[in-house]
């Protein structure tokens, strides 16, 4: 019983271009010629093509079942890798199903994670302000993420508009107002959420380096005047 090329791959459910390939590739050997040039494939080819086919379903590269050989038709050990691979695959589908749930439920941001991202989106904040707290989020752990989160849910934009809208040129009087204001609110996040005091304590670049990131976010984002209003409001909290 011969086949041909179209009639074997029309057999294992896979198309010409593949067969062909596969001869190219090594996997498969060229089978002998009819007179008339054709080629004809016999059992040994159909059993072969199927035992690649039902690899490649299975998730296994054409490189991976080449290394198999064709001599083993249980191979144990690449079964369990793959098979180890498609569970951790899964579980990052499960994990990235739940995020989309969450971010498509509360309207949360894509570019947040989602011990943030839920808290961001229910708290009003200037377009500066989400930028730097996207950096923010790249550096710091769970619990200094969660201490956040928890911020965000109970604070309102009461007392941030004249921050907000300092110049870059404002006086020395205004600055050191806004600091007075933004250093009493602070100290009673401080009291709320004492998390907030080790934001950086499991940061998994480390303290210095989460401290710097956030440092150069703030330079970049903010004008002279909310820089020095910002000093001043760590000078008052830390002298108080």
């Amino acid at each position: 019983m011969a086949w041909s090329t179209r009639e074997i791959a029309e057999l294992v459910g896979t198309s010409l271009r593949a067969v062909r390939h596969y001869h190219e590739v090594g996997l498969l050997e060229e089978p002998e010629r009819r007179a008339n040039g054709y080629k004809q494939y016999g059992v040994a080819h159909l059993v072969r093509l199927l035992r690649i086919k039902r690899l490649v379903d299975l998730g296994f590269s054409l490189s991976q079942i080449a290394a198999m050989g064709d001599a083993d038709d249980h191979p144990e050990e690449a079964l369990r890798a793959l098979d180890a691979e498609l569970a951790a695959t899964i579980e990052r589908l499960q994990r990235a199903r739940v995020e989309l749930g969450l971010i498509l439920h509360q309207a949360a941001p894509t570019d947040l994670p989602p011990e943030l991202g839920s808290a961001a989106a229910r708290t009003p904040m200037t377009e500066t302000d989400r930028s730097f707290l996207v950096v923010v989020s790249r550096v710091l752990g769970p619990k200094g993420l969660q201490a956040y989160a928890d911020m965000l849910q109970s604070t309102s934009d009461e007392g941030s508009g004249e921050f907000d809208d300092l110049p870059a040129d404002a006086d020395e009087p205004t600055r050191q107002a806004v600091a007075e204001e933004i250093a009493e609110l602070t100290r009673t996040l401080y009291e709320k959420h004492p998390g907030l005091l080790e934001l950086d304590a499991d940061a998994p670049g480390g303290s210095r380096h989460a401290w710097t990131t956030a440092g150069k976010a703030l330079a970049d984002l903010y004008n002279p005047a909310q820089l020095d209003v910002l000093r001043r409001v760590h000078h008052l909290i830390r002298n108080t």
